[in-house]
């Protein structure tokens, strides 16, 4: 667990200037995220909204009938949640004045065969989505090309990888589709439990968004690194990385970051261990932010390299919104600016948060 030395030496080197007026209050309205988690045994969707002192209440929620997991804004406004993998449904909920302010809501459940791997993208009109998937009989990854409105699959395109998970536009070559394969084999019968390791072979690729033909794909020097979660910061794309070695000693020490500048892949070390687990990416100043469950803390890197590990206990789901980042974790939430004195702190409803919110 970070000490409060370390913490406290992380913020003066992150943040520095003197402090500004609290985001959400300069906005004069409380900031909306959009989130997944669990109450007792329900599985939710929602709206949280925090005010300018860090009060977190639920605007809005929406029960769902197993873990939620990637969420999406639509550009016409409402939202996109999809089923933690294997999941086996699909939800848009909320119309043009969006998600727990009515609209139109559709449920999509998933074609035999087929299992939801947890994210979805649009298109900029909203009327193409595009879905992570799994051909359970093969294990292979698979893009779902579907209906906007109706959630109706449209066409399949192979994502040439095992376990795909997070889609992204490619801000380097517009008309594609970033792919991240996890890689990890896992089986029908066992669900999430991992098998055959030795065959990883996780990798980013990129997809012509026209057909799904591919046009690139890269991989890591090490096969036990899976890719994960995308962001984008400018030019460059920071992908959350999870290990999966066999010793727990080669885990903790794994990087937790990947960089891709639209020629090749590389690590970025940190010089101290952040438990090999990112859990969401956001992008934060010149550089990104992890959610690190494992390591206690928000991991923060800058242009340079890793610049601090921000305690928050469970910190996973991250967000960047008003000049700041917000990240949630057990109980508590936390905003961070590059020109604050000081974090705003909050306290988050009695829920469990999933790996990711969103700013509305």
């Amino acid at each position: 667990m970070p000490r409060r030395r370390e913490f406290l030496i992380g913020m003066a080197a992150l943040l520095g200037a003197p402090a500004l007026a609290r985001a959400a209050a300069r906005q004069g309205e409380p900031l909306r995220l959009a989130a997944a988690w669990q109450t007792g045994q329900a599985y939710r969707v929602g709206v949280l909204e925090v005010d300018g002192a860090g009060a977190t209440r639920i605007a809005a929620a929406l029960d769902v009938p197993t873990r939620a997991h990637g969420l999406l804004r639509l550009p016409g406004g409402g939202l996109l949640a999809v089923a933690r993998r294997p999941g086996d449904w699909l939800l848009r909920w909320g119309g043009t004045e969006g998600p727990g302010k009515g609209g139109a809501t559709a449920w999509r459940w998933i074609e035999p065969g087929r299992a939801f791997a947890g994210h979805a993208l649009a298109s900029a009109d909203g009327a193409t989505l595009y879905t992570a998937e799994i051909d359970l009989e093969s294990g292979a990854g698979l893009i779902g090309v579907r209906d906007g409105a109706t959630l109706e699959k449209r066409a399949e395109w192979p994502t040439h990888g095992l376990d795909p998970h997070m889609l992204a536009w490619d801000e380097l070559h517009p008309g594609a589709l970033i792919v991240a394969n996890g890689g990890v084999p896992t089986q029908p019968e066992t669900g999430r439990m991992k098998r055959d390791l030795e065959r990883m072979d996780s990798s980013l690729v990129r997809l012509d968004a026209r057909g799904g033909a591919l046009l690139g794909q890269w991989r890591l020097a090490d096969p036990r690194l899976s890719l994960r979660h995308l962001a984008w910061n400018g030019a460059r794309l920071g992908i959350a990385l999870q290990a999966e070695h066999d010793a727990a000693e080669a885990r903790h020490k794994a990087p937790v970051l990947a960089l891709f500048d639209g020629q090749g892949l590389r690590t970025v070390d940190a010089p101290r261990p952040l438990a090999g687990y990112g859990g969401s990416i956001a992008p934060f100043a010149a550089g990104f932010a992890i959610g690190c469950p494992r390591a206690r803390g928000v991991a923060v890197f800058g242009a340079e390299g890793f610049r601090a590990l921000l305690g928050l206990e469970d910190a996973c789901p991250l967000a960047s919104a008003h000049g700041r980042l917000w990240a949630g974790g057990s109980g508590r939430l936390m905003a961070v600016s590059p020109g604050a004195g000081s974090p705003i702190q909050g306290q988050v409803p009695e829920i469990r948060l999933d790996n990711h919110w969103i700013a509305l």
